[in-house]
């Protein structure tokens, strides 16, 4: 990225969309560079080796959006597609309810990038294959402590670069390079069967691996399946109260907050695409929970997988508080969504190549640190049940009603962890969660992840995690 070419292409996109009618144009030349290596059970499997380039161009005539995309970089095919982008606006015009608003964002400028020790582009087939090796022969042939039949493993290095232009003023530059793991484990016990999917991945070069600690982590998760299929009892069936780990937080944090406060899925956009949203144009300031409740989105945490400092439409992004102390505070904002709210995009616009459009995601969601040490958490418990990792969610279109499925799992007695809990399933709605919390540690910690929305589809790359959270007052089920 960074070619004079790919600039000039995208400035001839914008003039060209202007000058054939549109009142607003964008556009943005977008490269993808992916490696990744698969063993399973020990066995290399056919890996992926992708590359992509091209330019999106995105305009507003007669107050309705046009987007149009091509891998074909030739001046004539430029000129050709953002004449296009405008004529699909402007044949879509005479559908809408009402015209599409921009809001006033400030134009960036801006060239970004997060550190790297050592350059994605590094990531050949033997380091890919090198590290899962490592990692596979820590896991084999019961060495954890429990037969693994089934062991799927992934590992990819990929860049993404951009340079994106507005007719407002913004010219923008980023490059992502990034390093994520993939991991499907099946473990057995005595005809008992427990399954583990575990996500670990940064921005960064290929010092990601031993930042995160990845071998040690799949080789800790492995022995962490074995002492639940060996030890594990059944749950409490009376009322307790629930620690949820970093994991379990940011799981509820992403699922129950950050997709139903997207605000394209408030304004019905997404109900056929990737499910719809409990609250309502009206929503902000409603108290949804306890004053502990605190949630955020954050694009910025360095590092993080969902790292993205100016967004795809070239807003500066932010720090967004989705939750504060209970109340509905702030929705995942894009330019047009803003425009129909009189508000200002938070920066919240993301798309994963140039033949997408840019639309509302989440970064790194989270649950927000409190004021206890992670020990002063499970002291406030007389008894209750540890969730410290999951292997089964699911949640409704809505995202009101919820169930999460845990791992490893722990009996809490008077602030003391005690043995291990088999399955114990909480069965929530998102009101009675967030009402819930009781207390936040310090410690924070992150899962990385891939969110979907759209259609087609985009699956984007990012965070969740959190403190540990405590719940009061609840009824855990089991499977």
């Amino acid at each position: 990225m960074g070619s004079e070419r790919a600039k000039d292409l995208a400035e001839l996109a914008v003039a060209t969309a202007r000058v054939a009618g549109a009142a607003y144009a964008e556009a943005r030349v977008q490269s993808t560079w992916e490696r990744m290596f698969v063993l399973k059970n020990g066995e290399p499997q056919p890996s992926f080796f992708g590359e992509g380039y091209g330019i999106g161009i995105r305009v507003v005539s007669k107050g309705a959006l046009g987007f149009a995309a091509t891998n074909s970089m030739a001046r004539s095919s430029i000129r050709e597609l953002a004449r296009k982008a405008v004529k699909l606006a402007d044949a879509s015009s005479q559908y809408l309810e009402r015209p599409v608003l921009l809001d006033d964002s400030k134009p960036v400028r801006r060239r970004w990038a997060p550190p790297e020790t050592r350059k994605v582009e590094d990531a050949d087939a033997e380091w890919l294959r090198g590290v899962l090796l490592e990692i596979e022969g820590r896991i084999a042939d019961g060495r954890p402590g429990v037969k693994l039949p089934g062991r799927l493993l992934y590992l990819g290095a990929e860049l993404e670069g951009r340079y994106y232009v507005n007719s407002d003023g913004a010219r923008v530059e980023g490059r992502i390079p990034r390093v994520g793991f993939a991991g499907s484990l099946t473990a057995v016990e005595g005809g008992a069967t427990a399954q583990r999917f575990i996500q670990q991945g940064e921005t960064g070069g290929l010092e990601v691996v031993k930042r995160v600690k990845l071998v040690d982590r799949v080789e800790e998760e492995a022995k962490a399946m074995g002492r639940v299929l060996k030890t594990a009892e059944k749950p409490p069936r009376d009322e307790v109260d629930v620690v949820l780990s970093p994991e379990l937080s940011g799981i509820a944090a992403h699922e129950s907050v950050g997709h139903p406060q997207e605000a394209d899925r408030v304004l019905g956009r997404e109900g056929a695409q990737a499910g719809e949203s409990y609250l309502k144009e009206d929503s902000l300031g409603r108290k949804i929970g306890s004053p502990e409740a605190n949630v955020s989105d954050d694009p910025t945490l360095l590092h993080s997988n969902g790292f993205i400092p100016v967004d795809d439409e070239g807003v500066e992004a932010k720090k967004r508080f989705l939750i504060k102390e209970g109340v509905i505070n702030e929705f995942l904002q894009n330019r047009t969504t803003a425009g129909a709210f009189g508000l200002r995009s938070n920066g919240a616009a993301r798309s994963v190549s140039f033949d997408r459009e840019p639309i509302i995601r989440m970064s790194n969601t989270f649950v927000e640190p409190g004021d206890y040490s992670t020990e002063e958490v499970f002291k406030e418990v007389r008894h209750g049940v540890f969730f410290k990792s999951f292997t089964e969610w699911n949640i409704d279109d809505k995202r009101l009603n919820q169930r999460y499925v845990a791992l490893e799992a722990y009996l809490i007695e008077h602030g003391e962890l005690r043995g291990l809990v088999k399955s114990p399933v909480l069965e929530i709605t998102t009101p009675k969660l967030w009402g819930s919390v009781k207390a936040r540690s310090k410690h924070m910690d992150f899962e990385a992840a891939n969110c979907g929305k759209g259609d087609p589809m985009q699956s984007a790359p990012v965070w969740t995690g959190g403190p540990e959270t405590l719940l009061s007052g609840i009824r855990l089920g089991s499977r």
